[in-house]
């Protein structure tokens, strides 16, 4: 079953303004990575107080925190990892979710990861035993020049990790567009991480293009994606970051006039291959 969520802030950096859009979408999910221009992890704790106030009167819930912790370069001190790890648990804790988007770093220019493999993996086991501490869930994110971009570094990467924890606390979150942006087959880096996948983030794209395009109208082969999910019982979120007017390291854009088109052109996937939606409408006229 799966569960439409949204990066709210490819709609609009006002809070007010992204959760207006997705009233009129039919979705009660955000994965919250900025609001007001703002990371998650900078945000004051009066912001962050704010926002929990408006999700609360509106009646939406978060489908993870989306941090930015593992996009660093390696080589760099890991105490700032750790803190921005703990402030992200506080989160979770405010804003009931267990769920909390993490990277694998970036390799020192110029240098190769044969070089530092086993510091990702030293690192990455030292995270997930603090999730487990809290009881919250990592989900780790493919993405491009980190360490788990590829399929195979995915899936050393998640084996490595899940011989030595439960798949309670570490997952992977799967995004078939930044496979096909960094030059991979996404069918491929399915295959890889379909048995760690918990998370899914919806965006597509054409190699080579110079932005994301509507689900299913590029080169991730989600509609494929999304049936051989639902054969494997998958159960969980899909958070639409569509990208459909630009991105970058930090996020993108779609607009508040091309979201809704984004949320469109999924649910018709999903209602091709046979899935079951948690129906967020009814949320809506009950809420």
């Amino acid at each position: 079953m799966f569960t439409i969520s949204a990066f709210a802030d490819e709609i609009d950096p006002d809070p007010m303004k992204q959760v207006a859009v997705l009233k009129a979408c039919g979705v009660r999910h955000i994965e919250f990575r900025s609001i007001h221009g703002t990371n998650v992890l900078a945000l004051t704790d009066l912001q962050v107080r704010e926002f929990k106030s408006l999700l609360d009167a509106e009646g939406f819930a978060l489908s993870a925190i989306g941090s930015p912790i593992g996009k660093t370069v390696i080589d760099q001190p890991f105490d700032f990892e750790l803190k921005r790890l703990n402030r992200a648990i506080e989160l979770c804790r405010l804003f009931n979710t267990r769920n909390i988007r993490i990277f694998s770093y970036y390799a020192p220019e110029g240098d190769t990861w044969e070089n530092w493999r086993q510091e990702v993996i030293d690192r990455m086991r030292e995270k997930v035993r603090l999730a487990e501490k809290a009881d919250v869930r990592l989900i780790h994110e493919n993405e491009h020049r980190i360490y788990g971009e590829s399929p195979e570094r995915v899936r050393d990467l998640l084996t490595t990790i899940r011989q030595q924890v439960s798949d309670r606390y570490f997952g992977a979150a799967y995004d078939p567009a930044n496979f096909v942006f960094c030059g991979h087959d996404p069918w491929e880096g399915w295959l890889a991480s379909r048995d760690f996948t918990v998370h899914f983030h919806i965006k597509d794209w054409k190699a080579g293009g110079p932005h994301g395009v509507l689900a299913g109208e590029g080169d991730g082969q989600v509609p494929r994606v999304m049936a051989d999910a639902i054969q494997r019982g998958y159960n969980g979120f899909a958070t639409l970051e569509p990208h459909l007017l630009g991105g970058g390291p930090t996020g993108g854009y779609t607009g508040p006039d091309l979201f809704p088109r984004a949320v469109a052109s999924f649910r018709a996937i999903l209602k091709q291959v046979g899935a079951v939606v948690t129906d967020e409408a009814d949320m809506l006229s009950s809420g």
